[in-house]
């Protein structure tokens, strides 16, 4: 009488090599625990998880050439492409994991426990951090230990270690293993889904911006002049609509602030403390005014520069109720998330409208750019004086406090540099010979600008047509026609402030107060 035997040729073929198969399991025990600890997070802490305090970590650790690279190369898009970072090293670590649990037992789970206890670290120091905050990455490492012990030694029943002894294991061990491991990637994806729903809903500012009415400005903008913006195909548009404003900033993920709760709070060297919530800020009577705000990590010719109308009520009433002792210099600002920028007391307090902005062409602030608060301040570049989820106005001295980029090399000053762009026609186009049409923008904002000129092949310059101001505190438009024959062109750009002193040939890097330079680009006409 014949037996039934197992199918040992289908189970070696469905086995492949084991390693594979702890690897895979490293994998998805460390995909598991990531998304219990985000969605811990999301319950208990929606600002700080784990993955984002190790993205602000990364941000804050890295040398500032390495941040101006990772700009230059990727964009806006430099925070997706360090979550994507992010995520892979720890599949690698978690494949890794899964290796060593399989063929040492224990240093997998080690591996797992050092991983967690560097998000624990991360987590911890961010500054928006609470006790409960730390027990996302907890939860993490636990979660994701549990599940690597359970499937590698389910692996191990199913396909022992070649020094093992005995007949290979029956079909059930080997559908034991797959199915946790089935039902590990699952809960992974649920786990993950259900955070991404959580986080939504607990975003209530989305929910608060989209119904809320901006108040009327009690002094409105002044009309944008006639002749102000050019009809030039291709130039920038004299305002920049929201979805098409730079965003460069050290958020991982845009913070979710809700409104109603939000409070302002003055300190320092001042003769009162004030705190002032939103609705108090809103019942202020409002300054709606066009600046233009640029990052200094814009490089001649780069676009980390944008105009908009904003609404909001001038710093200098707040820090006036505040009374700012003498000796005081400077105001260390916060973002909601630890940021800190340092402004010149002088900017804050003149007459140049420095704004608590609420509004952005419109409408209320985006998320990404600052709701509920943020400040806005001509003449200064972002990185000293645009800082976004404000929620704290230090009253104090250069001397006694330093901000986010300051020890990461960067200037504690930062005033707008005269720079002019070239926005048409791109660098490297080849275009028709006759009349060539070029046109961009210049700005030197709170100063103004009064001349703009080109030159080709480093020949004499010839002026370009300005158009209007709105204010000297926004960029303004530019353009000049030249006859070009068939050839190579090289065409620079240079701009002159109100004052006179035209912007510098010297090229010079963005670190540590802003790049300079011509705007040259190369043409080709056929």
């Amino acid at each position: 009488m014949s037996t039934l035997a197992p199918d040992t040729t289908q189970h070696r073929r469905i086995m492949g090599k084991p390693a594979l198969w702890a690897a895979a399991a490293g994998v998805a025990a460390g995909a598991a625990g990531i998304a219990a600890g985000e969605l811990t997070a999301g319950l208990l802490s929606p600002l700080v998880s784990p993955v984002t305090a190790l993205g602000g970590a990364v941000i804050d650790a890295v040398p500032p050439g390495v941040k101006d690279l990772a700009v230059q190369l990727f964009g806006t898009a430099d925070k997706i492409v360090l979550v994507a970072c992010i995520v892979g090293v720890a599949g690698i670590l978690a494949a890794l994991a899964g290796l060593l649990q399989r063929r040492r037992p224990g240093w997998g789970l080690a591996l797992a426990g050092l991983a967690g206890a560097a998000g624990l670290t991360a987590v911890v120091t961010r500054a928006q951090s609470s006790p409960q905050a730390a027990l996302a990455p907890i939860v993490a490492a636990v979660v994701t230990m549990l599940l690597l012990r359970m499937l590698v030694r389910r692996l191990a029943t199913w396909a022992p270690s070649q020094d093992a002894q005995g007949p290979e294991r029956s079909p059930l061990a080997r559908r034991s293993f797959l199915n946790a491991l089935a039902g590990t990637s699952l809960a992974a994806v649920v786990a993950g889904t259900v955070t991404t729903v959580l986080t939504r809903a607990t975003a209530v500012a989305s929910g608060f911006r989209g119904s809320m009415t901006l108040p009327e400005p009690a002094t409105p903008a002044q009309t944008i002049p006639a002749g102000a913006s050019l009809s030039v195909d291709g130039i920038s548009p004299l305002v920049t609509p929201n979805p098409d404003f730079y965003r460069i900033d050290t958020a991982l993920t845009v913070p979710a602030i809700d409104p109603p709760a939000w409070k302002l709070r003055v300190t320092g060297m001042v003769e009162r403390e004030v705190e002032i919530d939103f609705a108090t800020l809103l019942a202020k009577p409002m300054t709606e005014r066009h600046i233009t705000i640029a990052c200094v990590s814009n490089n001649v010719g780069g676009d980390l520069i944008g105009n908009a109308l904003w609404l909001g009520w001038p710093v200098r009433e707040l820090l006036a109720m505040a009374g700012p002792k003498a000796g005081a210099d400077m105001v260390l600002s916060t973002s909601n998330d630890g940021w800190t920028a340092s402004t010149p007391l002088e900017a804050l307090t003149d007459d140049r409208d420095a704004l608590l902005a609420v509004g952005m062409n419109g409408e209320p602030l985006p998320l990404e750019h600052g709701f509920p608060v943020r400040m806005i301040v001509p003449g200064l570049y972002g990185f000293v004086s645009a800082t976004k989820w404000l929620t704290e106005l230090k009253v104090t001295r250069f001397a006694d406090d330093t901000a986010y980029w300051t020890p990461r090399g960067w200037s504690d000053h930062g005033p707008i540099k005269t720079q002019s762009r070239i926005d048409v026609p791109r660098s490297g186009r080849t275009v028709q010979s006759g009349k060539v049409q070029f046109g961009g923008v210049a700005w030197a904002q709170h100063r103004g600008i009064n001349r703009v000129e080109l030159r080709v092949n480093r020949g004499p310059w010839q002026q370009a047509t300005l158009a209007g101001a709105i204010s000297t505190d926004t960029w303004y438009q530019w353009q000049l026609g030249l006859d070009l024959t068939p050839g190579d062109y090289e065409v620079q750009v240079r701009a002159t402030d109100s004052t006179g002193v035209p912007q510098t040939e010297d090229k010079a890097p963005v670190a540590p107060d802003g790049a300079t330079g011509y705007h040259t680009i190369n043409v080709k006409v056929s």
